[in-house]
């Protein structure tokens, strides 16, 4: 009898999404590690990221072992209210499609808590073991996210939704190396494992070699991802577009929860070498970072960021361009680490951004053992391999 496995995702193919992504390479390694033993069913969402963003896909789609089901949830613009809505959505409708399935193994992506919680009252409905793959830590970001009023009774009450949620668990992976002190003191006994995003093989293409080094007219600074609070690009690009007016251009491309709040700040600091563009698909990406000179990631002041590993970093690296970042904590320690050519300074930091720039070797580098250190495939496989070897309830 084949195992049967269960993946929760709230994002997933074709939407634009670093979960997305992590979802779609995981249930593939699953079905290769598995060798014709294991079905997976993944119940997802219907394309929701970014509201700017439309692509159509099945509700329903079989290939071969693998199903993949697609909840319609309500629209939102990345606002908290709205998001929370819509996750209750999926919720409900997820409970419902697998209220009559057996599954011998449950296996939730989470990056706000919640998927997990669901996975679990899912697994413990199927008396099924139950893995979580933890991407972030609500607990954490909460006291930064809300007003001080809601914040702590939210932070008291996740922190035991996310107590009961790991208690159910068999086994736990975090997606970041800088997690693992937070769940190390509030679980001592519990080990964890390590696998987290990767480079995928599309990326390779953009590669020194397949890149021609241009040096004309202003630098071309690209930035690609979420627009949203967590990155605070509103509260730094500004100041620096108009301080290299005439030596930069930026393109951002993306949507988010503060995108307004980027295109007012803008307005007010009369900048006009900002380029605002809407998300689009990985594939489309490739021809902006070919003709890019240098790419830009940034992430706000919260002291979650401090243990976060972006999945931009891995993408980004896999270019050869170089690459400008506001880090801070675990994320600028692994990229001063890890990737050549990339030069740091304090998120929100105009002064720091300008003086790093400044530091930025203007030439394509290979990166190839970082490439091979994290390659998403490799990585993915034995991962797969990890889920799959989670020992039964029985």
């Amino acid at each position: 009898m084949k195992k049967r496995i269960l993946l929760l995702s709230y994002y997933f193919e074709p939407d634009l999404s670093a979960g997305s992504f992590r979802a779609e390479a995981l249930a593939n390694a699953l079905m290769a590690e598995g060798e014709g033993k294991v079905e997976v069913d993944v119940v997802t969402t219907i394309p929701n990221r970014y509201h700017s963003f439309n692509v159509s896909s099945p509700a329903c789609e079989e290939r071969g072992a693998l199903r993949v089901r697609r909840i319609a949830v309500p629209a939102h613009r990345s606002g908290l209210v709205d998001q929370a809505l819509s996750f209750l959505t999926y919720a409900r409708c997820a409970l419902r499609l697998t209220r009559d399935d057996h599954y011998d193994l449950v296996l939730a992506t989470s990056s706000r808590l919640m998927t997990a919680t669901l996975g679990a009252v899912i697994a413990r409905r199927a008396r099924a073991v139950l893995y979580i793959d933890f991407r972030d830590i609500l607990v954490d970001t909460l006291p930064e996210l809300l007003p001080p009023r809601y914040a702590r009774p939210a932070t008291m009450l996740f922190s035991l939704v996310e107590r009961w949620t790991v208690a159910q668990a068999s086994r736990i992976n975090l997606i970041s190396p800088g997690f693992k002190p937070y769940f190390k003191l509030r679980y001592p006994k519990r080990s964890f494992s390590l696998h987290t995003n990767g480079v995928d093989e599309m990326f390779h293409s953009v590669s020194p070699e397949s890149s021609a080094w241009v040096p004309s007219g202003p630098v071309q600074v690209l930035y690609a991802g979420n627009v949203g609070t967590g990155q605070g690009l509103h509260h730094v690009l500004p100041h620096l577009a108009k301080r290299l007016e005439g030596e930069v251009h930026f393109r951002v491309v993306g949507a988010g929860g503060a995108h307004d709040s980027l295109v007012k700040a803008l307005a007010e600091s009369g900048v006009h070498n900002v380029e605002l563009l809407p998300p689009m698909k990985r594939s489309d990406l490739l021809e902006l970072y070919a003709r890019s000179d240098v790419l830009f990631l940034h992430l706000n002041r919260f002291r979650a960021f401090r243990r976060v590993l972006p999945s931009k970093l891995f993408e980004y690296a896999a270019t050869g361009k170089p690459i400008w970042a506001g880090l801070s904590g675990f994320p600028a320690s692994f990229t001063r680490r890890k990737i050549v050519n990339a030069a740091l300074f304090e998120p929100c930091d105009v002064e720091g951004a300008i003086a790093a720039f400044r530091s930025l070797e203007l030439a394509p580098v290979s990166r190839a053992e970082f490439i091979d250190s994290y390659s998403r495939a490799s990585i993915k496989k034995l991962m797969a391999s990890d889920v799959l070897g989670t020992p039964s309830s029985d």
